[in-house]
């Protein structure tokens, strides 16, 4: 089912989405999609870190973009337009076309731009020529990590868990999720690199021993994602 949202340039707007953006990663499931994309095109400007959730939101998205990019197709998200309060982007099954020339209008899984299909195959001319070899593919995780106790410092406990550094890896979004009795774990995203990444072994060797497992009591993945 699509989700709406109102202007995210107003302050309503932003308000109503750092409070859905509160308890989620991403604007709909546990990865990123288009409907991510189509809320992040939204945006005249970067959010105001007064948006915390937002503004780590919109960080993240733009980080995925300059990475990797964007491929899951999402449930379907309709944003108000910047033109006027009353103005929505129409229902996903039922988009045109997008105008190139209308940045007010969002085709969520719309066929490729003229630029991004000149891009994509000066990309492939590029390999081609140098004689790389294709790109190892690359998952989306998502990560519940659980302190011992409510007496746990948690900033030192993501900054622990932030602190293991790999070729592959690139850590994303998180936030702390209440458990009970007064404990929060720690919910984060990572990129990962499949052929030089285990997730069983980054755990197992990395979180789950000194130093980090001074603060981490175990980990858990909620999501896998190929991206």
């Amino acid at each position: 089912m699509a989700v709406s949202f109102a202007n995210v340039n107003s302050e309503a707007g932003l308000k109503k989405l750092d409070e859905y953006l509160l308890t989620r990663s991403y604007i709909t499931g546990y990865q990123a999609s288009k409907d991510d994309l189509a809320v992040y095109s939204s945006f005249s400007a970067a959010p105001s870190s007064k948006y915390i959730n937002v503004a780590r939101w919109f960080s993240h998205i733009d980080a995925l973009l300059r990475l990797s990019g964007v491929t899951a197709e999402g449930l379907g998200v309709k944003v108000e337009s910047s033109a006027g309060p009353s103005a929505s982007t129409p229902d996903v099954a039922e988009a045109p076309a997008a105008d190139e020339d209308d940045d007010d209008d969002v085709d969520l899984f719309g066929e490729e731009t003229e630029e991004e299909k000149k891009a994509a195959e000066e990309r492939a001319a590029a390999a081609k020529a140098s004689g790389k070899k294709k790109e190892s593919g690359k998952s989306s995780v998502l990560l519940d990590v659980k302190p011992w106790d409510d007496e746990t410092d948690m900033a030192k406990l993501e900054e622990a868990v932030r602190s293991v550094q790999m070729e592959g890896l690139h850590w994303g979004a998180s936030k702390l999720v209440p458990v009970g009795y007064g404990i929060k774990k720690l919910q984060i995203m990572m990129t990962i690199v499949d052929d030089l990444v285990s997730v069983d072994t980054l755990i197992e060797d990395h979180l789950c021993t000194e130093p980090v497992s001074e603060y981490v009591q175990s980990c858990d993945i909620v999501a896998f994602n190929k991206i």
